[in-house]
């Protein structure tokens, strides 16, 4: 793809990859491709935080994965062949990450797939170079487009923490304020908002003026929230875990009935959470990032609403078979799209096997663009090859009458940054 000279795509450019690698995306066959030359199943291997404070995400990533596979399977597989998914529990622990992609490969899977954490992607991920299997994350870290991992490791069913805060500071800085405070988890997910976020808001002229880490197992947060300085404009948080809930109450008990800052959270904070919560009603008014909207819009698409019915999600972003289960829609629509990913990349290939891995990762990286469609229902992307990572929309959404309400919706281009890597030129 061309770049403005700094390693993004420009304006021209980005329309450019959306028409012309549409058919790519969309049909993901090669010329002359058409028929399956084997009618061996492809096997999938599916890293899963099924235990762990990953677990709300991992029980939807998986339910996900499932849908997803279902669908792809009745439309013929990949080239005609079936496709069987093997999850595998990493307990959302580094060590136990690294054990399940050794399985995997000992078991000949094609490809490994899935994890969202990015403690278990950073060593995951190493060993996944060490085997020579393809292994994509359906995380945000910036890890991958850093440069920090190697050529078998890629992330194209979901944007990067540096995109996505990038592509909403303007925002937070022109609608809320510019003195920020940060609450964040104290690990590199939270790591990479601590530096970009901060980055992104001097850019705007902003200014933080407290970076308050808080150990992702914590479970109770009264000892950190009075390190907010009385000054805060904005106070930006994202958390993770089995605590979430109570972090967010936690935080209206802190400030009370009075006044408190401009509050702009990562969806994070509140993922697999019900807004309607008892104790919840302070964050009327407040601000959350969504990487796809978890309640239905007036102007969602028929892409979104066909990705709800095929998951069993409802037009609030439940469970259809039990409101009280609440997704992370936020995310779990990586492990849908990346799958349509890997059919597209697998078919450019002419995939037969692992023989064939290396040919799927350079599959992927020629690609340019996935259209929204059924295989796309987030919106549609753009892909950079030589970094291993997708750019896409982000969603500003606020509370209103206990639900989210999208408010802005930035462009592509501004999450685009300069290329930090280009993993074409590395070896295998």
């Amino acid at each position: 793809m061309a770049t403005n000279g700094i390693g993004a795509p420009g304006r021209r450019d980005v329309l450019k990859g959306l028409a012309a690698g549409g058919a790519l995306a969309a049909s993901g066959l090669r010329p002359g491709w058409a028929q399956a030359q084997s009618s061996e199943p492809v096997r999938l291997g599916f890293q899963v935080h099924r235990t762990g404070i990953g677990a709300a995400y991992g029980r939807w990533y998986q339910r996900t994965a499932e849908a997803a596979l279902k669908v792809l399977n009745e439309e013929g597989g990949i080239a005609g062949r079936p496709v069987e998914i093997a999850f595998e529990d990493d307990g959302t622990d580094p060590k136990r990450g690294a054990e399940v992609v050794e399985k995997f490969a000992s078991e000949k899977k094609d490809v490994v797939y899935g994890t969202l954490f990015s403690n278990v992607v950073m060593s995951s991920a190493a060993r996944a170079g060490e085997l020579g299997m393809p292994y994509l994350v359906c995380s945000e870290g910036h890890h991958v487009a850093s440069g920090a991992l190697n050529r078998w490791t890629l992330q194209p069913g979901i944007t990067d923490v540096k995109s996505q805060v990038q592509s909403m500071a303007p925002w937070v800085a022109a609608n809320l304020g510019k003195k920020v405070t940060m609450l964040y988890p104290d690990y590199a997910f939270g790591y990479d908002h601590r530096d970009f976020f901060s980055k992104a808001m001097e850019a705007q002229g902003g200014s933080m003026l407290e970076l308050i880490a808080i150990p992702p197992t914590e479970t109770s947060f009264t000892r950190y929230l009075p390190k907010i300085p009385k000054d805060t404009e904005v106070l930006y948080h994202v958390m993770v875990g089995p605590a979430v809930l109570t972090f967010v109450k936690e935080l209206g008990e802190f400030y009370g009935k009075g006044g408190h800052p401009e509050i702009f959270g990562f969806i994070d904070s509140l993922e697999a959470v019900d807004i309607a919560s008892p104790g919840l009603e302070f964050l009327d008014g407040t601000h959350f990032w969504e990487g796809s909207p978890r309640y239905k819009q007036p102007d969602s698409t028929a892409f979104d609403a066909f990705y709800r019915q095929a998951v069993g999600v409802d037009d609030n972003g439940a469970s259809v078979s039990d409101a009280r289960e609440v997704s992370t829609y936020a995310h779990m629509f990586s492990a849908w799209e990346t799958l349509f990913v890997i059919k597209a990349a697998m078919e450019a290939a002419g995939y037969k096997g692992p023989d064939d891995r290396q040919a799927f990762v350079e599959a992927i990286e020629a690609m340019t663009a996935f259209p929204a469609s059924n295989q796309h229902p987030q919106g549609d992307k753009v892909f950079n090859g030589k970094t291993h990572q997708v750019f896409g929309h982000q969603f500003i959404s606020k509370v209103a009458d206990k639900r989210l309400e999208v408010v802005h919706t930035t462009s592509i281009e501004d999450g685009m940054y300069p290329d930090e890597v280009d993993y074409t030129t590395m070896p295998f």
